[in-house]
């Protein structure tokens, strides 16, 4: 199977552990194409149905024809993580630029990307 970058696949999370997200769930693909056709692990953001539980910097996903979801959803941005990719069943639909846009303004806040080579030693 081909995993591509910004596309939503159904992941098996188990086994987790603590408030690790668990079951078998859709999430996105944030690692890049380059790195994926490299790498065993492929890095992901997990997607959750449970939208009353929105935290500040989760992300609204509509379900649609393109992201090929059953429900609206979340973007649990604070669960970045890695697996094996063993864990990926099948891919479910793609998300659109202004999503990875999104995605990606998270993460440069997440990492601090924007004070890279300003950093103290």
């Amino acid at each position: 199977m081909v995993i591509e970058h910004g596309n939503i696949y159904l992941v098996n999370f188990d086994p987790s552990i603590g408030k690790e997200y668990q079951k078998v769930r859709p999430a996105l693909v944030i690692q890049s194409n380059n790195i994926t056709t490299i790498s065993p692990l492929i890095t992901i953001l997990p997607i959750s149905t449970k939208t009353e539980n929105r935290t500040y910097h989760d992300i609204v996903l509509s379900k649609n024809q393109t992201n090929r979801l059953l429900h609206d959803s979340l973007i649990k941005v604070h669960q970045i993580s890695s697996f094996d990719k063993q864990r990926f069943i099948h891919r479910i639909g793609i998300v659109e630029n202004f999503v990875l846009d999104a995605v990606l303004e998270y993460l440069q806040l997440h990492f601090d990307l924007k004070k890279i080579g300003n950093h103290k030693t």
